[in-house]
Order: C-alpha cells, then sequence, then structure tokens
C-alpha cells in the first residue's frame, strides 16, 4: 500500500477507534465483524451515521427519548420500530444544527439507511435482536441521473486551456506557469486512465514505470494493481516528472508524485478545484467533476471496445453492474442508430 493510503488507513482507524467510544458497546461486535469486509472509510461513514440514528432515538423517539446513547442496550434497540426509522429519515432531510441548515438528498438518506440496516442485519442474525425492523423500512427512491460527461471537441478545449491558460483571470494567471505542467498532466492522467481522484492524489514517484509505460494505484478497499498509459498521458508525466525532480517536497512529503504549492502531496481539494477552475472555462454548462471526468473516459473507452466488462476492470469495477448501469444508455443509443441505418424504401423522388 502506497505511503498516502497507509497513513489515511492509520489516520481514519484512530479517528473511528475515538468514535466508537461514542456509541453503545453493542457496536463494537458489529465493527469488529466488519472490518474484514469493508475498508476503514466506510466504516468510518457508518459510525458517523450511526452516531445520529442513536442521537435521534435518545432525544426523539417515544421510548428512548432521555437515554444516554452510551447506555443504550440490545433490549432498548429492541424497542425500535419502523416507523422510528422512518421519522429519523424524515428529519435528516432537512434539518438545523446550530445556526446551519443541511439538506440530504435520496441518495445521501439511502446511504443512512444502509447504515442502520447493516446493524440490524447483523445483530439479527447473531440472534442479538428479536426481529430486524429495518429491513422493512423502504429505501428511499432514488431518480435516475443522466451521466455527464464532456465531448471529444470539449476534452480538447480542456486540456488546450489548461495548457494555454486561455481565460484565466490576472491573479489566476500568476500561478498558472508555476502549475501548468501539473495541471496539465493531472487533467490527462484522469481523461487517459479513468482513474478516482483518491488514487490519483495517492501516487508515489516510485508508482510510475515510464518505460512500460504503467502506473502502480491503491483501490478502493486497499488493493494494488497496474495500469497502463497512453502516449499521450506519458509525455504529460514525463513533462511534470521532470519538473518534479527539481522540487524538494516538505518532510513528509517526499514521496508524493504531484504536489502543491506549498510542495505538499497535492490535496483532493485542490484537485476538485483545479479541476473546476478549466472545466468552467471549457465548457461553461456543465458542472465537471474529477467524477465526470472518470465518466467521460469510461463512456470514450465503451464507444470504442464496445466491451463492458473491459470497461469495469479499467475502472476499478467490482461489479460489472455497477459499470452497466452507468454505460447502458450508450448501447441504446447505438441501437437507435441502428435502427435509423436500414431502409426499406427509397425515399420518393
Amino acid at each position: 500500500m502506497g505511503t498516502y493510503h497507509a497513513q489515511q488507513k492509520k489516520d481514519y482507524t484512530l479517528k473511528l477507534r475515538k468514535l466508537l467510544k461514542e456509541l453503545p458497546s453493542f457496536c463494537g461486535f458489529y465493527f469488529r465483524a466488519k472490518e474484514t469486509q469493508t475498508s476503514v472509510l466506510t466504516r468510518y461513514g457508518y459510525a458517523i451515521d450511526l452516531r445520529g440514528f442513536f442521537e435521534f432515538l435518545t432525544t426523539e423517539s417515544q421510548y428512548l427519548s432521555g437515554k444516554d446513547i452510551l447506555s443504550l442496550t440490545l433490549e432498548d434497540l429492541n424497542h425500535v420500530t419502523t416507523l422510528d426509522i422512518e421519522l429519523y429519515l424524515e428529519k435528516m432531510s432537512i434539518y438545523a444544527k446550530g445556526d446551519k441548515e443541511w439538506i440530504n438528498s435520496a441518495s445521501a438518506l439511502a446511504r443512512k439507511l444502509s447504515a442502520v440496516r447493516s446493524l440490524f442485519k447483523y445483530l439479527f442474525k447473531q440472534e442479538m435482536l428479536r426481529a430486524n425492523v429495518a429491513a422493512l423500512v423502504d429505501i428511499p427512491k432514488l431518480r435516475e441521473r443522466a451521466i455527464i460527461r464532456l465531448e471529444a471537441n470539449e476534452v480538447a478545449d480542456l486540456l488546450d486551456t489548461t495548457e494555454s491558460g486561455s481565460g484565466l483571470t490576472k491573479a489566476q494567471l500568476r500561478y498558472h506557469e508555476v502549475t501548468r505542467k501539473r495541471d496539465t498532466a493531472i487533467l490527462t492522467l484522469f481523461l487517459g486512465t479513468g482513474i478516482r481522484i483518491s488514487e490519483l492524489v495517492g501516487i508515489d514517484t516510485n508508482d510510475i514505470d515510464f518505460e512500460a509505460y504503467a502506473f502502480r494505484v491503491t483501490r478502493k478497499g486497499g488493493d494494488q494493481e497496474v495500469l497502463a498509459f497512453g502516449q499521450e498521458v506519458g509525455a504529460a508525466l514525463q513533462a511534470y516528472e521532470a519538473e518534479r525532480k527539481q522540487t524538494v517536497a516538505k518532510e513528509g512529503h517526499e514521496t508524493a508524485f504531484f504536489l502543491s504549492l506549498q510542495r505538499k502531496r497535492i490535496t483532493v481539494r485542490a484537485v476538485e478545484n483545479l479541476v473546476k477552475k478549466y472545466a468552467t472555462l471549457a465548457a461553461p454548462l456543465k458542472k465537471i467533476t474529477p467524477h465526470k471526468l472518470r465518466s467521460t473516459y469510461g463512456t470514450m473507452l465503451y464507444q470504442e471496445s464496445n466491451d463492458i466488462y473491459l470497461v469495469a476492470d479499467v475502472l476499478g469495477h467490482k461489479d460489472v453492474n455497477t459499470t452497466r448501469k452507468h454505460y447502458a444508455a450508450l448501447s441504446e443509443e447505438k441501437r437507435r442508430t441502428a435502427a435509423k441505418m436500414v431502409k426499406l424504401r427509397d425515399d420518393p423522388s
């Protein structure tokens, strides 16, 4: 595992341990069982959501209101009803915390319910609960969202804009010459390999083999894979690498390939901001994020190969149905085009 991902795993493990001290003791059984099945980031996210659920139960549910979270027992959990869970989701859809208002989308509510369901399923399976009431709560209906991606001309415009700095403000141009090769390498890598943002920021200098035109990434869950890249990506990476070799990184960041202006490993937020900066100029009507660049690559690869299994493998999807769900619309477009290709009768003159 790379330096970045190893440190991230350590940091979130410590965060999770601290958070578990705020949860009922029976949660310890659940999280220990999940340790070999999920990443620490997933478990930390579940712990956050479960804390919110228990806060709701101890403040607003009919039976458990007034109790302390740490004092909750399995018998208390046996008194939780489907209505309690539904009311929890209803409250989470929009609520105030301090002087700030929070709104959760259907997908966010589905994730919160998933955490509750997972806990109840485990405890019921271990015969610690009499019933699994969470399984009876319907998952919030998710609306199908159109895939936002760049067209071929927009991809070219994005890279041209990144290289030239055309359209940037005077303030932005002052930094552009310093970051131009780095930013071009980052965007070219996204568009030429479809890697995730977490995979990109985690790349170390010794992860790239320019002779083999390949690089090592740490996937979700910690698995390492070697991916290939083409000549365009190779050229952009080598141009930046020459610059990177001349830069002395701050202590603790020596192995990072992509550095910030502060000579530290570039952060996820910084990458999101630079993608937004250039994409706003190249495709102003589209809200382009690093994930949308990943979708762009997946679309281009599928259009060229027509091989959904290849796309799933390269993108690191463990389930091909995840890939098929995202790119099925492209097959429908091709079928519609095919339907128009065959003429049964000549047009009347």
